[in-house]
């Protein structure tokens, strides 16, 4: 996860969003943004869809880089996740349905 917390990184400085941005249009401090930036905190799901929302790009696009992250990788993985939770009647959440 430290390629997809660079590709972060790099992507914010690109858009020039400061960290401080980023952490409060996600509701954390600007300090657990920070963790995430530097890999002090796995990212999830839900922190990956925060970050790709604010940023206005495809979740897949932060990990396309790695060697481990193809560029449909993290899709195709999402969709499995939605699939297996929609046959074992798990509810999921609107804003990732």
């Amino acid at each position: 996860m430290k390629i997809c917390s660079q590709n972060i990184r790099k992507i914010r400085r690109n858009k020039d969003f400061t960290q401080e941005y980023m952490a409060f249009e996600m509701g954390i401090s600007q300090k657990a943004y920070s963790d995430i930036e530097n890999s002090k905190v796995k990212i999830n799901l839900e922190i990956l869809t925060k970050i790709s929302n604010i940023l206005e790009i495809k979740p897949s696009e932060i990990c396309s880089i790695s060697h481990k992250c193809g560029v449909n990788d993290f899709e195709e993985k999402y969709n499995d996740l939605l699939n297996y939770m929609k046959q074992n009647n798990i509810s999921i959440p609107d804003q990732f349905a």
